[in-house]
């Protein structure tokens, strides 16, 4: 694999120069929330056990800022099981990535089938888990749940992608969905058999083709070139979608002012909706 080129890179923004805010709700019909959000940085760390210095302030404890990641994980079926598997996801997924910091130099270089094939272990380890679960505790029935993750290894967003959460990267006034939903609609789409304007109002729009815990995970991963200040990555569960347009989210993401801003926003605009169904907005971006 020939190591991937971006465009003309910005310098690495430092962590009080990121703008990150998530926020999570069950909605106006749903008695509980299934739905599980992240936001977090990963940063090489020294661990002091001991040391004959009086004082270890001088040690540099915490390394430069390795990546960022903003997880969604949407529970499948609206009960406790949902939950659980979007727990269960989070933190296999969360897990997996501290185990794999040596993949973490490959991002972006000639060797970055080394870190995106981690990228989708991940996932495939949070569907073992999840199905491991259901079987210990579920007397045969299944639990599952979607799982949308960026991961920002500066200049580059990558983004793993199973069920039909989304992610969506804002730039120059166009907003561009990264993820494709992965659902029975969608694929007859990809065929041609069924257009988008008739899959909006299908039953299959929201049945899902692959899932954390179902009978099939397919990890999809993508990547982005995100140098640009002021551009906004904005992962989220269908909650949203189900209740807000591209145009919509792209006219907010226009008008914001700082990520936790949007996301209220957004959340705002699907509650006056009538909020059917949990929602899950996650937005980050680098203050231009």
């Amino acid at each position: 694999m020939t190591a991937p080129t971006a465009g003309p890179t910005a310098a690495r923004p430092r962590d009080d120069e990121l703008d990150l805010f998530g926020i999570t709700h069950p909605g106006l019909v749903r008695t509980s929330n299934q739905d599980q959000f992240l936001l977090c940085s990963v940063h090489p760390q020294v661990v002091v056990h001991g040391t004959s210095l009086a004082d270890t302030s001088a040690i540099t404890l915490r390394g430069e800022r390795v990546a960022t990641i903003m997880l969604v994980a949407d529970g499948v079926g609206g009960s406790a099981d949902g939950r659980e598997a979007s727990r269960l996801a989070t933190i296999a997924v969360t897990e997996y990535f501290a185990s794999a910091m040596r993949c973490w130099h490959a991002a972006g270089s000639a060797s970055e089938q080394e870190f995106t094939e981690a990228l989708r272990l991940a996932a495939i380890e949070a569907h073992r888990r999840v199905k491991a679960q259901a079987a210990v505790q579920l007397d045969g029935r299944k639990m599952a749940t979607t799982l949308s993750v960026g991961i920002v290894v500066w200049p580059w967003l990558y983004v793993v992608q199973v069920g039909d959460s989304r992610c969506y990267y804002y730039t120059d006034g166009v907003l561009r969905q990264v993820t494709r939903d992965q659902t029975v609609a969608q694929e007859m789409i990809d065929r041609g058999a069924l257009t988008p304007e008739r899959a909006q109002n299908s039953p299959l729009h929201h049945v899902l083709s692959s899932a954390i815990g179902a009978d099939e995970a397919l990890p999809e991963i993508s990547r982005v070139d995100v140098s640009k200040r002021g551009d906004i990555t904005l992962v989220c569960s269908d909650g949203l979608t189900k209740h807000v347009s591209d145009d919509e989210i792209a006219a907010e993401c226009a008008r914001m002012t700082s990520s936790e801003q949007l996301c209220r926003t957004l959340l705002e605009l699907v509650l006056a909706r009538g909020g059917s169904d949990n929602v899950t907005i996650v937005v980050g971006r680098a203050i231009p």
